[in-house]
C-alpha cells in the first residue's frame, strides 16, 4: 500500500478524478514536451461524460495555457484499465503529433499511465485489515501506531496540515453565502444549517451542527475551493464534519485527531488497495462508502474503541453503503452528492457508537465487506458510475 499521504491530497474541487487527476496528467504532460506547438486531449468514458460538470475541460485549458488544447469527447468509447481515460497528444505547427500519451484518472487524484498501470510506491508491508490487527494484537498497539511505525512520526506534520485545510474548508463554507456554480442553481445551505444549530439543544444541535459542517465542507468544493480528498472530492465533506463534531463535544487535543486521521487513512488506503475508491469504477460505494467508513474507524477510536471494535465500525460504515450508485444530476458535484455527505457524517457516529456497544466480535469482517463492495461495484452498470446516463441524472425532471 501506498502512504496515506495518497488519500488525503490537498487541493481544489470539485472532482478528484475529474478535476484534480487530469490538472496532474495535463501539468506533467506540458513539462514534458516544451517544444509543442498545441496540444490535443481526448477525453473517454465517464471522463467525456461528466467532464463538463466537473470543469475537466476548464482545468485541462487552463494547465496548457496560454497554449491552446483542443479537447476531443468520446463519452461512449471506454479504454480497458479504467473507465476515466484521456489521451494527450503535443502537437507541432502543422498539427502532426509529435508524441502522446495515455492516462487514467483513477479516484483520488491518482494518475496511471499504459507503460505503468500498477506502478505505485509501496510503504505498507501489510494490506488487509486481518493482518493488521494481527500485528495490533501480537505488539499490544493501536491501529495509529502502525502508520506511525511504518511512515514515521513525521507524517504527523502532513496530517497536521491536512487538519488545518479542513478546518479552514468548514469556516470558508460556514461563512459563505449564495448559489453553486453550474446550472441546477443550487443555494448554499450551511450557513443557515449552522445558524439554526445555535437555537436548537441536545441531540437536535449536535445534529444540525454536524449536516452544517458535512455541508459546508462540499459546497465549498462544488465551487472550486481548496479541501482534502478524504478519499475524494465527492465525499470530502464526511471526515472534517465526524471530526470537528467529536472536537466540539470533546475538546480532543489535536495529537487525538492527528492519530484519528492516521487510522483512517490506514482503511481508506485499504479500500483503495483492495477494491477502488473511484466512483467511475465501482459508484458512490466507493467514494461515500469509504469516506463513511474512514470515519466511522476514526469516531471509533477517538470514543475509546479497541482495533477490533474500530474494525467493525469500518465495516458497518462500508456495509450500508452496498451498491450506493453514481449518478450525478448534470454531471455536478452536488445533488445527491452534498446530502450525501451529511447524512454519511452521521452515520458514522451511529456505526461507531454501535460498535462500542458490542465486544467487536461480528460475522462480515471489514477484508470480506471490501472484497464485497469491488464485486457489487463491477457488477453495476456503467450507467450508474459516473456517467450521469441512469438514476436520478435521468429522473429528476
Amino acid at each position: 500500500m501506498e502512504s496515506i499521504k495518497e488519500i488525503y491530497k490537498i487541493g481544489y474541487g470539485p472532482s478528484s478524478s475529474h478535476t484534480m487527476g487530469p490538472k496532474i496528467a495535463s501539468d506533467r504532460f506540458k513539462a514534458e514536451h516544451p517544444l509543442a506547438a498545441s496540444f490535443r486531449i481526448t477525453l473517454y468514458g465517464s471522463l467525456a461524460a461528466t467532464g463538463k460538470g466537473h470543469l475537466t475541460d476548464i482545468v485541462i485549458a487552463k494547465s496548457f495555457a496560454p497554449l491552446s488544447a483542443e479537447i476531443i469527447w468520446k463519452p461512449a468509447e471506454f479504454l480497458p484499465i479504467h473507465p476515466n481515460a484521456m489521451k494527450l497528444e503535443a502537437l507541432d505547427n502543422s498539427g502532426n503529433t509529435l508524441a502522446e500519451q495515455t492516462a487514467y484518472s483513477v479516484g483520488g487524484g491518482k494518475i496511471v499511465y499504459d507503460a505503468e498501470p500498477e506502478a505505485e510506491e509501496n510503504v505498507y508491508e501489510l494490506n488487509t485489515m486481518d493482518a493488521i490487527l494481527n500485528w495490533t494484537k501480537e505488539n499490544g498497539t493501536a491501529l495509529w501506531e502502525y502508520v506511525e511505525k511504518t511512515e514515521g512520526i513525521e507524517i504527523y506534520d502532513y496530517l497536521a496540515e491536512v487538519w488545518k485545510v479542513m478546518k479552514e474548508s468548514i469556516q470558508r463554507g460556514l461563512t459563505n453565502e449564495g448559489t453553486l456554480p453550474g446550472g441546477l442553481h443550487l443555494p448554499r445551505k450551511a450557513s443557515s444549517f449552522h445558524i439554526k444549530a445555535a437555537s436548537y439543544s441536545g441531540s437536535l444541535k449536535k445534529k444540525t451542527q454536524i449536516f452544517s459542517y458535512a455541508l459546508a465542507v462540499c459546497e465549498e468544493n462544488a465551487s472550486g475551493g481548496r479541501i482534502v480528498t478524504a478519499p475524494t472530492c465527492g465525499s470530502c465533506g464526511i471526515m472534517p464534519a465526524v471530526l470537528a463534531r467529536l472536537h466540539d463535544s470533546f475538546d480532543f487535543p489535536d495529537e487525538k485527531i492527528l492519530r484519528a486521521l492516521a487510522t483512517a487513512g490506514i482503511v481508506g488506503n485499504l479500500i483503495k488497495t483492495n477494491a477502488s475508491i473511484s466512483g467511475a469504477d465501482v459508484g458512490c460505494q466507493g467514494e461515500v462508502g469509504a469516506a463513511c467508513a474512514m470515519a466511522s474507524a476514526a469516531s471509533a477510536q477517538l470514543l475509546g474503541g479497541t482495533p477490533y471494535q474500530i474494525e467493525y465500525a469500518a465495516e458497518m460504515g462500508m456495509e450500508h453503503h452496498l451498491g450506493l450508485t453514481c449518478d450525478p444530476i448534470g454531471g455536478l458535484v452536488q445533488i445527491p452528492c452534498i446530502e450525501r455527505n451529511a447524512f454519511a457524517a452521521e452515520r458514522a457516529l451511529n456505526c461507531a457508537t454501535f460498535s462500542l456497544l458490542s465486544d467487536g466480535r461480528h460475522i462480515v469482517s471489514f477484508d470480506r465487506i471490501v472484497q464485497t463492495m469491488k464485486r457489487t461495484g463491477h457488477d453495476l452498470p456503467h450507467i450508474y458510475k459516473e456517467t450521469s446516463e441512469g438514476g436520478l441524472a435521468v429522473c429528476w425532471e
